[in-house]
């Protein structure tokens, strides 16, 4: 996690993952303003090679949890990966964990190519 989630300006610290129903992770990293930021939940769903879903909640807005979705679908050498992200507080929420997924998705991608 920490070679693909956040920006270019972003750098994950620290990343733990207890993948299993019920097991959680955590994500810190600093931004690029300096600020430490913190990210974490619990795995609602797990099928392996097909689908995680977990909540997800800052460290600073607890109470504004919302649920990720990733499913993982064969498509000939690759995956095709779907990740749906739902259940904000707000549209501004919604249109900032966009631009973060997309950025960290993107990374993905390269280290897969």
């Amino acid at each position: 996690m920490t070679q693909w989630w956040g920006s270019r300006y972003d750098t994950p610290r620290t990343a733990e993952a207890d993948v299993r129903v019920g097991g959680r992770f955590h994500v810190g990293f600093k931004g690029n303003d300096g600020e430490q930021h913190d990210v974490s939940g619990i795995y609602r769903e797990v099928v392996p090679d097909r689908r995680l879903v977990f909540t997800w909640a800052w460290r600073t807005t607890p109470e504004r949890e919302s649920q990720v979705t990733v499913d993982l679908k064969p498509d000939g050498d690759g995956t095709i990966l779907t990740l749906t992200h739902e259940q904000f507080f707000d549209e501004k929420a919604r249109d900032d964990h966009r631009v973060g997924w997309m950025l960290g998705l993107d990374n993905l991608e390269k280290l897969f190519p």
